[in-house]
């Protein structure tokens, strides 16, 4: 995992030179002016999806909405996509139930559309568009460079249909600042955390899909109970559960959704509970600065990845292989 998640930057590096890959397929999405769009994927893969949902709808004015293979697999009743893009984000493009609702979703009248790491996988097969993230070779069953290149892989085909220019040049500069992030030690906050009760990860817009990632990341290596919640959804109920026992790391991007999540931070310091900040002027995790909002979130995964991977071995586990997982799911 630790090896994996230092290769992020060259793969961001070799990724975002394939421009005209990007530009061929924002070419036929154009073409078919969906109206909506549905993303596919478990586990890390569809918290790329939640990532790519602000996206879509923020910048490229889309509705998105997250699909839910057992409609198609358990209950067998296909819905009608028609004008609809279908994203199935996946590492192996090998989970039977993505594969079905890819099949599924083509064969009642979506674009299809696979972002996965290996472009020969049955995923792939099923779907008329595919973007491949190039990562290599990932061994360790905790995802990071897939995560992080299938993130990445979706800003930059939303820059290619936005023509988004600023974003664009955000993007190239990453693999520059994924290395400035490689620096950055949160070991503070993963040495709270392996010894808490439970943890919490808090994220807005484009934030939400990465403190999601995190928290999965917590319970998959460390094996601590982690909820990832958006800023807004603490305080329709998760906020009371919240103590000092159980430590909250805050993901804070220099954007419309900062206020809301620096309300939180305020409150959560009053009633003196453990809260760790990265982005902002006050931010309490080491961190290389703010730059683009849409970008900042994927860079905080760096340095909660390693944190994580470097406690979890400290304390005797192997985060390379935790107990009961495996790369592809079986459930149907």
């Amino acid at each position: 995992m630790a090896r994996e998640t230092a290769e992020i930057p060259a793969a961001v590096e070799r990724l975002l030179a394939r421009t005209e890959m990007f530009a061929a397929i924002a070419e036929q999405i154009d073409q078919a002016k969906p109206r909506i769009v549905v993303f596919c994927g478990r586990g890390s893969s569809g918290h790329v999806g939640v990532y790519l949902r602000y996206l879509f709808e923020a910048r490229l004015g889309l509705l998105a909405s997250a699909s839910a293979p057992s409609v198609v697999t358990a209950y067998q009743r296909p819905p009608d996509m028609r004008d609809a893009l279908f994203v199935v984000i996946s590492q192996s493009g090998r989970s039977p139930d993505i594969v079905t609702a890819t099949q599924v979703a083509r064969k009642f009248g979506a674009l299809t559309l696979a972002i996965v790491n290996d472009e020969n996988s049955p995923a792939a097969a099923a779907s008329e568009l595919v973007l491949p993230i190039g990562a290599g070779a990932e061994h360790s069953v905790a995802a990071t460079k897939s995560v992080v290149l299938s993130m990445i892989a979706g800003a930059q085909l939303v820059t290619a249909l936005a023509r988004d220019d600023d974003l664009n040049d955000c993007l190239h500069h990453l693999p520059g600042r994924l290395s400035d992030a490689l620096a950055c030690d949160w070991s503070v906050w993963a040495d709270r955390v392996a010894g808490a009760p439970a943890a919490f990860v808090v994220g807005r817009g484009y934030g939400l899909g990465c403190a999601r990632e995190i928290a999965l990341k917590v319970s998959e290596i460390l094996r601590i109970p982690a909820l990832g919640y958006s800023a807004a959804e603490l305080w329709h109920g998760p906020r009371a559960s919240i103590t000092p026992a159980t430590p909250v790391l805050v993901l804070r991007q220099n954007d419309q959704a900062a206020a809301a999540v620096d309300d939180l931070v305020r409150d959560l310091d009053d009633a003196g509970e453990k809260a760790f900040t990265a982005g902002g002027a006050a931010g309490t995790l080491p961190w290389i600065s703010d730059g683009h909002p849409v970008c900042d979130p994927i860079l905080m995964l760096i340095p909660a990845y390693r944190a994580i991977e470097a406690v979890a071995r400290r304390r005797g586990f192997d985060p390379d292989n935790p107990p009961y997982l495996s790369k592809v799911t079986r459930t149907l």
